[in-house]
């Protein structure tokens, strides 16, 4: 039985997450999160989940220039990355700002 337990308790575990964000230096998997931003429906880069408080990465909305940590730009095509957004299990988290976007 402590076997059992053991051996269930390691599938479950992972190492590398210690409950901190997702993101580090405003990347998350390798990509940048600024640009400009494509919501689809299938096979997007990042789940993300909108909140209101406590967010992974706090997001500002412009029309152009999104060069800054947390400024995107939706587009239809030509995406720097994809979202799908979700209600659970999401990559990171966001809240929608209309100043100071970034980590917080």
């Amino acid at each position: 039985m402590k076997y059992f337990l053991l051996i269930l308790f390691m599938a479950f575990a992972n190492p590398n997450d210690n409950g901190s964000s997702r993101i580090e230096d405003c990347k998350c998997k390798g990509k940048k999160l600024y640009g400009k931003v494509r919501i689809v429906d299938a096979f997007p880069d990042f789940r993300v989940r909108i909140v209101d408080a406590f967010p992974d990465l706090k997001v500002r909305v412009v029309d152009a220039f999104p060069d800054d940590c947390g400024k995107w730009q939706f587009v239809d095509a030509f995406e720097d990355f994809s979202i799908m957004l979700v209600d659970a299990f999401e990559d990171f988290s966001i809240k929608y700002v209309d100043a100071f976007p970034g980590m917080p």
